[in-house]
């Protein structure tokens, strides 16, 4: 899993695109945009709590500082730091 603590700053917002139903999870820093597989199946909100899981931990920031902004039901997310 990638290192992305250095993309911590309360307020910043980090645009994220999620493939559900992966082979595996993980986490990878494409350009200005993280990337973020999981195994889970996107239903009733399942992928994103596990999305926020592994954005978290990546971060190394607790879930509750993560803000999902845009994309509840998309593959295309933004979130905020808090």
């Amino acid at each position: 899993m990638t290192d992305l603590s250095h993309l911590v700053q309360p307020g910043r917002t980090i645009a994220v695109r999620v493939t559900p139903r992966a082979a595996r999870n993980s986490v990878t820093l494409d350009g200005e945009v993280v990337r973020v597989c999981v195994t889970t199946v996107p239903e009733n909100g399942k992928a994103n709590a596990e999305v926020v899981k592994h954005l978290a931990k990546a971060l190394d920031i607790a879930k509750t500082r993560l803000v999902l902004l845009r994309g509840a039901t998309g593959r295309d997310k933004l979130f905020r730091i808090d």
